[in-house]
């Protein structure tokens, strides 16, 4: 199943292109309104998913590339493994390999993750996230629905 590759690689391609984007285009903290309760604002997340740890003081930024790095590397072995029928599966475990590596991607490099997808209701915002977070959101969000069957053909009756 390591067809499905492709699907990693487009993720991949995507998040780090609209990210080189906001950071050639935008200031830190700006903010563009593009339509009600949606708006680019560039930021930098030191942390882990909803800013944890982003305070910690510099080690964090190891630990989650160590833990990317582990991960990866399971799913890309996970992904070998699967069976040709697998293909929900498959395309949850590409989807969720091209946004983390997305991700470590910024934090080897510059030591954060640029986020700038900013989705909010009122004064309440959703903490900012990219497209390597989208990928990987989506991805789990399939492997739940094929951990209960969805888009699995019946079984046949003896």
């Amino acid at each position: 199943m390591l067809k499905w590759l492709w699907l990693s690689a487009l993720v991949l391609v995507l998040d780090q292109a609209s990210k080189l984007a906001i950071d050639s285009h935008m200031q830190l903290f700006e903010s563009i309104g593009l339509l009600p309760s949606f708006n680019l604002t560039y930021v930098h997340n030191a942390g882990a998913a909803f800013s944890f740890l982003s305070q910690a003081g510099g080690w964090q930024r190891w630990l989650f590339a160590a833990l990317a790095i582990v991960i990866s590397s399971i799913i890309a072995i996970w992904l070998a493994r699967l069976s040709r029928q697998q293909t929900w599966l498959a395309a949850a475990l590409a989807l969720i390999l091209g946004g983390a590596i997305g991700n470590l991607i910024d934090r080897l490099l510059y030591g954060y993750v640029i986020d700038f997808l900013d989705v909010y209701y009122q004064n309440w915002h959703w903490p900012a996230f990219n497209i390597a977070d989208s990928a990987i959101c989506v991805g789990v969000a399939l492997m739940l629905l094929d951990s209960f069957g969805f888009g699995q053909k019946p079984a046949q009756p003896l």
